[in-house]
């Protein structure tokens, strides 16, 4: 998958239905591995509520993994009707775990199908989505007299600067879309930016600039 679209930041959301109280927590998450720590984590956060629903979408190794569970809630009442939401919106990279404080009052199936995917929905519409695409984490080398000219054509061609670090020479961290190599390359070789190296680090989702 070269594109998809996730949440900028973590989010949470907060109702009352029937004296239920739900606590929607929308992570943005790289991993499975991530995302079940995550999970840990606010299940040990909510450890006296009676349910933590959780569902979520990740990439990994090109392909789309999911999971949901619904935590004692009836079957099919709560982590799979959250997927689907997910699926619809196109969200990836996302966990979605809603607490459930039970008010005493029973919500039927289809009252809690409807309060789950309301606490999702709520998070949801209180994130910032951003696209991610496939980018590559260079290291530059260049000379202090370079350094200048060498940010402004980062910002001209909508290349991120990690980190720098000022030794004997400038070395420079940068992030680019995976298109945007190319044009780096094809500059550095022809001498439109003056850097006396580039080392390629690795691959990574980055989010994707408009």
């Amino acid at each position: 998958m070269e594109e998809f679209i996730t949440i900028e930041n973590d989010v949470n959301s907060e109702f009352t239905e029937k004296k239920s109280k739900f606590i929607g927590s929308l992570f943005y998450v790289e991993s499975s591995e991530e995302a079940e720590e995550v999970i840990k984590k606010t299940k040990k956060k909510y450890f006296d509520a009676k349910h933590n629903c959780i569902a979520y979408r990740v990439i990994e190794d090109g392909q789309i993994v999911e999971r949901f569970s619904d935590d004692g809630e009836p079957s099919g009442t709560a982590g799979l009707p959250m997927l689907n939401i997910l699926q619809k919106n196109n969200l990836v990279n996302v966990l979605i775990v809603v607490t459930r404080y039970f008010g005493g009052i029973l919500l039927g199936t289809g009252g809690l199908v409807r309060a789950y995917q309301n606490s999702l929905l709520l998070s949801i519409n209180k994130s910032n989505k951003v696209f991610k695409c496939l980018g590559e984490y260079l290291e530059v080398t260049l000379d202090y007299s370079d350094f200048d000219s060498f940010k402004y054509y980062c910002k001209n061609n909508k290349i991120n600067i990690i980190k720098t670090s000022y030794q004997e020479n400038i070395v420079c961290k940068i992030e680019l879309e995976e298109d945007r190599k190319t044009k780096l390359m094809d500059d550095f070789e022809t001498k439109k930016i003056n850097l006396t190296n580039i080392k390629e680090l690795y691959k990574k989702y980055i989010t994707k600039s408009i």
